[in-house]
């Protein structure tokens, strides 16, 4: 364990024991139920986390943004943090969905964006080998999209961990330290980027990020990408999604679910705040639920195709 490691186990310990919010809802993750699924013979959890309901019905439209106060510029009192290379400051997640769940926000109030930041990614999975890095884009998951943040869990938490190494993937570029592949046959369209080497895997990054689509009216394409180190090798996952929310969201009962899909339900790992959805929820409702939101496969084949071109 590095000093920087260190630092932060230290910190969820003092939080744990003098941040009564903190405390508790961390206590409260020994009473949370959970259910496995196959879909595609692809491992998913589905946790019942009542806690969870901020983030997942959380409005995040211009005008009910600008009526709250950002809650990483006005964190509470009990609050402490650790500063991240003269950039970010490191926080204990008080909603969290794992044992281990951290929030790291950049020190100045900006919006919600990786490509000016995925560098930072990777210093960040670089910097804590025993967590993953994941980052929920401004209308995909983020319950904060107009303050940049990360965020971070403990290593083994996410079932694409160990899902990906079952899945089909086909090389789509190659560089010298740096592959990036697609990924058939797997629970949703999603693109690998494996490398050795820092600055290319930023080139590569923004290789694959200028050929997904900009929404009108939207600043950077919708995505979730998740990024972990493994022997001196960066692994991300980049997830590019079409929509926010599936329509079960939306829908009257019986039939509404309410999911809000962010990098952890990409990834594996799905999140239901309401104890009748967690007890009806079944395989193909999660399968229809990632088909919503994530890129047709037309879509993703077409990006392989531009890619390829360049």
């Amino acid at each position: 364990m590095n000093e920087l490691q260190q630092q932060v186990e230290d910190l969820q310990r003092y939080q744990l024991s003098d941040w009564k919010l903190a405390s508790d809802n961390y206590a409260a993750l020994g009473q949370t139920q959970t259910r496995m699924f196959e879909v595609n013979d692809f491992h998913i959890i589905l946790q019942y986390n009542p806690e969870r309901i901020r983030s997942s019905a959380a409005k995040i439209d211009a005008a009910s943004l600008q009526k709250r106060p950002c809650f990483f510029c006005n964190r509470p009192e009990e609050q402490q943090s650790i500063p991240y290379r003269d950039s970010f400051r490191i926080l204990v997640n008080p909603y969290p969905i794992f044992e281990k769940h951290l929030t790291v926000p950049a020190l100045w109030h900006d919006k919600q964006q990786i490509l000016p930041y995925y560098e930072d990614m990777l210093s960040l999975a670089a910097d804590f080998p025993d967590y993953v890095i994941f980052y929920n884009g401004p209308k995909c998951g983020a319950s904060a999209p107009d303050h940049m943040h990360f965020q971070a869990v403990g290593a083994g938490s996410l079932p694409i961990e160990w899902n990906w190494t079952k899945a089909l993937k086909e090389i789509v570029w190659r560089g010298e330290a740096t592959t990036l592949y697609v990924l058939y046959d797997f629970l949703c369209p999603v693109f690998m980027l494996a490398s050795s080497n820092r600055n290319e895997a930023v080139e590569t990054f923004e290789m694959l990020y200028a050929q997904l689509e900009i929404k009108e009216g939207d600043y950077e394409p919708m995505m979730n990408v998740v990024t972990w180190m493994e022997e001196n090798v960066w692994y991300s996952f980049i997830f590019p999604r079409k929509e926010l929310r599936p329509s079960c969201f939306y829908a009257v009962e019986p039939d509404n679910i309410l999911i809000s899909p962010a990098t952890v339900e990409m990834a594996g790992f799905f999140v239901a705040p309401l104890e009748k959805d967690f007890q009806k929820i079944t395989a193909k409702d999660l399968e229809c639920i990632l088909k919503e939101v994530v890129i047709t496969k037309e879509q993703k084949d077409e990006i392989v195709r531009k890619i390829r071109a360049l």
